[in-house]
């Protein structure tokens, strides 16, 4: 059984750039055929609202597609 990565985005996506990290992290992980899980939380939420970080929000939504599962 393959073992899921899980990366849990709390802080804002101005403030910090733990958004573009783990999207990097993410699409490493996908394209060497790993599980990947984000979970937003607080302030994290933001990063995937539409119209605040756009770029981000279609990075997400292009490794989503690629197999990314999102909680919130």
């Amino acid at each position: 059984m393959q073992r899921e990565l899980i990366f849990f985005l709390t802080t804002t996506p101005y403030s910090f750039e733990n958004t573009h990290t783990i999207i990097k992290l993410a699409d490493a992980a996908l394209t060497k055929g790993c599980p990947v899980r984000m979970i937003a939380s607080g302030d994290g939420v933001f990063s995937i609202v539409k119209g605040q970080v756009p770029q981000s929000l279609a990075a997400l939504e292009g490794l989503v597609e690629r197999g990314l599962k999102v909680d919130i």
